[in-house]
């Protein structure tokens, strides 16, 4: 089971009292996309085996978002970080390299 932190409120608790939201920092489409675009926003997500950015919710806490770093594989959290953040975090990925040193960020 995953332990996450809300960097909001700084509770940390099981993954049941928050809710998944899904990938973290996608680029939201615009009026002016087209189909393809557009299509591609709304389907096409990554599913990566290793370090994913995900948006999570304080469901059962101060309903916050806030974004988590972890491993797909391992279920290790590397950290979370607030939702208004919109690139991740320099701490974040230390975390990450200090654990994966062959990992590059995909961004």
């Amino acid at each position: 089971m995953l332990s996450l932190t809300c960097p909001n409120c700084g509770v940390t608790a099981e993954e049941t009292e928050f809710a998944p939201g899904g990938e973290a920092h996608l680029k939201r489409m615009g009026p002016g996309a087209d189909d393809a675009a557009f299509r591609d926003y709304l389907f096409q997500r990554k599913n990566p085996r290793g370090v994913h950015f995900e948006r999570w919710r304080h469901a059962f806490g101060c309903g916050k978002w806030f974004h988590a770093a972890r491993c797909t594989q391992t279920l290790e959290v590397f950290g979370t970080y607030t939702a208004q953040t919109s690139s991740v975090p320099d701490d974040i990925v230390a975390a990450i390299k200090a654990r994966r040193p062959d990992w590059e960020l995909d961004q």
